[in-house]
């Protein structure tokens, strides 16, 4: 993989009902390292998309009285809007209907096989239809799914089975070897243990679903969703009949998944690669769930919260920074709405609104709206801006998203002290001051046009409002991503309304 490239995936949703929180949080995350790794001028792939086979879509479909493509025709819709919503900026879209994933899947599916990595036996067992997955007796939780504790249902039939138990010695080894491969760490050793414990070939066919991809060889079965599913990330590169786009960006930087998910992207997947003789990605982040009063949040459950409906009240930028901010990436979190406001207000309206305002307002007033042209930048602050630009960027690499958000808090209330400390009211009482006062309120702009950069990859259209109000996008000129780029002499501050006006109530 060329070092300019970055590869990285959300997992694909699965299409049974509208998308809800959880699946905005794992967008917006990527959408961000997206947004930061390009600022850095990489070459960025950000492929995100939709799951739309199994049983769980047959019978969401039936229930509506609808065929299932128009089913999860109507589902995709909703989900891209609100990726467009939330300001998404993703590269590809694919869709496990598509004919080029069905065609691509076969063709794998044919290779694993060809390799002797697949065989035909009988399945016995439970299997939870909402959640899609295989379990054992000693797996479930008083005959209830642990995942989602619904009732499973006994199944006897027969299936193509992958030959997992072959590969386990090779994962142990792997994940031994690559100790950043799955991350967080807690979920890294939850995994080890369990793939120190026996590990079992796994069904990847179906016999009594007719909604999916056939088996290549045998038009009675339909592949398992999930294998389906998590091929994905190299059938949208082409594999394996249009390679240039895949040998550019794979292997994936990162998969991007919620932890329930991490046995399929941190065993199963590796193995199915290690079978196809394809390196492996180089990392697997697992983060955590979003709670309400405890309980995870989650369709299978009836709790979900529409993200539509919060973006509408608080705004879109408002959302993706609380989401971001208030629990550490990786970790479990609360969700409240007196939480998402008191960010917008304290964080938002009082730290990084007032700040902007205050500063163009004595702009405007000593100045008449001429960003003073300062020859240097306040030492104090400039030394502080290259800090932060430095300790963001190691957070960011280790996608500690509200890490990150921290230390540019953390230099926004530094520039803001930097006001009371020079008192720029008092320095243009008298003419003698005036070059004093020219130098902090020039210097406190190219703070504030830094600030634009450091919060961009989280709050793209805020960054951009920013940087119209201090006069750089005049006539069409691109945002400004670059924190050391200086602010061109004579420019006119553009004063507009509050960033983020107070909420009173939820």
């Amino acid at each position: 993989m060329s070092k300019d490239t970055f590869y990285l995936t959300t997992p694909i949703y699965y299409v049974n009902d509208i998308p809800h929180i959880g699946h905005s949080y794992t967008t917006i995350a990527a959408d961000v390292l997206a947004r930061y790794k390009r600022a850095k001028n990489l070459d960025v792939f950000f492929l995100t998309g939709t799951d739309e086979h199994g049983q769980k879509i047959q019978k969401a479909a039936q229930a509506c009285d609808k065929s299932p493509i128009e089913f999860v025709n109507g589902v995709v819709d909703k989900f891209k809007t609100l990726w467009n919503e939330l300001n998404i900026s993703h590269d590809d879209f694919i869709r496990t209907t598509e004919d080029r994933h069905c065609r691509r899947v076969k063709k794998i599916f044919q290779q694993i096989q060809e390799n002797g990595d697949i065989y035909l036996g009988e399945y016995e067992g439970w299997y939870c239809i909402p959640c899609e997955s295989f379990w054992i007796e000693s797996q479930l939780k008083e005959r209830s799914c642990p995942e989602c504790n619904r009732t499973v249902e006994k199944v006897k039939e027969k299936n193509y089975f992958f030959r997992l138990s072959k590969y386990q010695k090779s994962l142990l080894e792997y994940h031994e070897k690559h100790p950043h491969f799955i991350q967080p760490e807690s979920r890294r050793n939850e995994l080890l243990q369990r793939i120190k414990s026996p590990v079992e070939d796994i069904s990847i066919s179906r016999s009594a679903i007719e909604w999916g991809i056939q088996v290549p060889s045998d038009q009675t079965h339909t592949i398992y969703v999930w294998i389906d599913a998590l091929l994905n990330y190299i059938t949208a590169l082409g594999y394996d009949d249009d390679m240039q786009k895949f040998q550019k960006y794979w292997p994936a930087s990162v998969h991007i998944i919620g932890k329930e998910i991490l046995w399929f992207h941190g065993v199963i997947w590796p193995a199915i690669l290690m079978s196809l003789k394809i390196d492996l990605p180089l990392q697997v982040f697992a983060h955590g769930w979003w709670t309400i009063e405890g309980q995870k949040i989650s369709k299978s459950l009836g709790n979900a919260i529409d993200p539509i409906g919060i973006i509408q009240s608080y705004g879109t930028d408002a959302y993706r920074y609380f989401l971001l901010r208030e629990v550490p990436f990786g970790g479990d979190g609360n969700f409240s709405y007196s939480a998402l406001i008191h960010r917008i207000n304290s964080d938002l309206g009082n730290d990084l609104g007032n700040l902007l305002q205050r500063t163009l307002t004595m702009i405007e007033k000593y100045f008449q709206g001429i960003i003073p042209e300062v020859s240097g930048y306040d030492d104090e602050l400039k030394g502080a801006s290259h800090v932060t630009h430095d300790k963001m960027g190691h957070e960011m690499d280790g996608l500690q998203f509200s890490r990150a958000l921290e230390i540019v808090w953390e230099f926004i209330a530094r520039v803001n002290k930097f006001i009371e400390d020079k008192k720029p009211w008092l320095l243009a009482k008298s003419s003698d001051t005036r070059p004093q006062l020219a130098t902090v309120l020039g210097t406190l702009a190219r703070a504030i046009k830094d600030i634009s950069v450091f919060i961009y990859p989280f709050m793209p259209k805020t960054a951009a409002e920013i940087q119209r109000q201090l006069g750089m996008l005049e006539n069409n000129q691109p945002l400004c991503l670059e924190f050391q780029q200086r602010l061109k002499e004579g420019t006119v501050a553009r004063k507009g309304k509050p960033l983020f006006p107070k909420i009173e109530s939820a």
